[in-house]
């Protein structure tokens, strides 16, 4: 597990520990309401090179941004009822797909996720930085 700590205003220097040590394209997130998922993935697909405004699918359930190389996949799981959800929007197809794929609250749907997914645990620090742990 590598851990990596950030203040909310350095974000940047989070990403390029993201993209750098992710060994693939499927990344989860996991962290408590608000501890900056959505904030993270939006920085994220501006770091891919992507000029889409990034919005949470929380109703959606996904999203797709697109740069040069392609789409960019992004899942909010938290109001799915159950795995079946999953299955209907054709999840495992935009897994399968090769383009990155974000996804929050990934114990959601968790037998449809690679386990070789690259998973991001966000922990806020009582001095406001986040904690990134990757495994």
């Amino acid at each position: 597990m590598r851990v990596y700590s950030y203040a909310l205003n350095n974000v940047k220097e989070a990403i390029d520990f993201i993209l750098k040590e992710s060994p693939n394209r499927i990344i989860l997130f996991k962290g408590e309401m608000g501890s900056g998922k959505t904030t993270l993935i939006k920085s994220l697909v501006k770091g891919l090179g992507s000029d889409d405004v990034v919005s949470s699918p929380t109703f959606s359930l996904v999203n797709e941004y697109r740069n040069e190389e392609g789409p960019i996949y992004h899942f909010d799981l938290y109001r799915l009822e159950d795995e079946e959800e999953a299955y209907a929007i054709g999840m495992e197809e935009y897994l399968d797909s090769g383009a990155w794929c974000f996804v929050e609250w990934p114990d959601k749907a968790r037998s449809i996720l690679p386990k070789n997914a690259t998973l991001i645990e966000i922990k806020v620090l009582l001095n406001g930085k986040r904690e990134l742990h990757l495994s």
